[in-house]
């Protein structure tokens, strides 16, 4: 466990951790090395079965966790904005040529929302690639861009508290979930990267590796606090 860790950080962790066991991922961890990206993801997890997928999650409690100081931020902001109204208008003539795409969470199709992330449409993703190059301006490093362009898993996800962020500063190719109250809500799906299949059997043995290590961490930790009940319990 990280000492210098929040609160506020350690609880995205577990409720990254809660979701992506209730969404089908069975196996996973906290604190994962993510081969090919030279990053540690806050969490990681992976589905079981022949169809398995890897998922990775970064938690970010504040603004300042996710955007640097950038000269040119409102420029680049700009542009970022452009886009989103290019991506959203998209998605508006997709959505009436691809109705199969609907997710059918409401009665009336004027309310529904519609599912791109498995889409392979050219222009829409050239969009999203654009998009990416111009976070990688104004995000801290580049970690967001470099782990959707490497597919470092199949799917990105940004854990987030509320109302913390502007959709123009949502890394492209990530899905959104957002903590309200105690549980996470997904807000905007990710985009299927496909994964290489050995970009999955390494990112696997890492979750597992994180998770014997975190065993052992515990385990150390409860053998410490039994040592010293029987310390005080000899000394009274």
């Amino acid at each position: 466990m990280n000492r210098g860790e929040t609160d506020t950080h350690r609880n995205l962790k577990a409720l990254a951790l809660d979701w992506a066991r209730a969404n089908g991922f069975a196996i996973a961890a906290p604190e994962v090395r993510v081969p090919k990206s030279g990053y540690r993801a806050d969490v990681a997890a992976a589905s079981r079965g022949e169809n398995r997928r890897i998922a990775v999650f970064e938690c970010k409690q504040a603004r300042a966790d996710l955007l640097k100081d950038a000269h040119a931020e409102a420029e680049t902001k700009r542009k970022l904005a452009e886009l989103i109204v290019r991506r959203a208008k998209l998605e508006e003539l997709l959505a009436v040529h691809r109705p199969d795409l609907r997710r059918g969470e409401s009665l009336f199709a004027e309310f529904d929302s519609w599912d791109f992330s498995g889409l392979e449409h050219a222009t829409y993703r050239d969009v999203l690639a654009e998009l990416a190059t111009l976070q990688a301006r104004v995000l801290k490093g580049t970690r967001f861009s470099k782990m959707y362009r490497y597919r470092c898993a199949d799917l990105l996800y940004l854990v987030v508290e509320e109302a913390i962020f502007t959709e123009a500063e949502i890394p492209a190719g990530w899905g959104l979930l957002v903590r309200r109250g105690e549980a996470l809500v997904l807000v905007r799906p990710p985009v299927a990267l496909e994964a290489a299949e050995a970009q999955r059997i390494a990112l696997l043995e890492n979750i597992a590796l994180a998770a014997t290590r975190l065993r052992r961490d515990f385990g150390g930790q409860a053998r410490a606090g039994v040592a010293e009940k029987n310390e005080k319990e000899l000394a009274e």
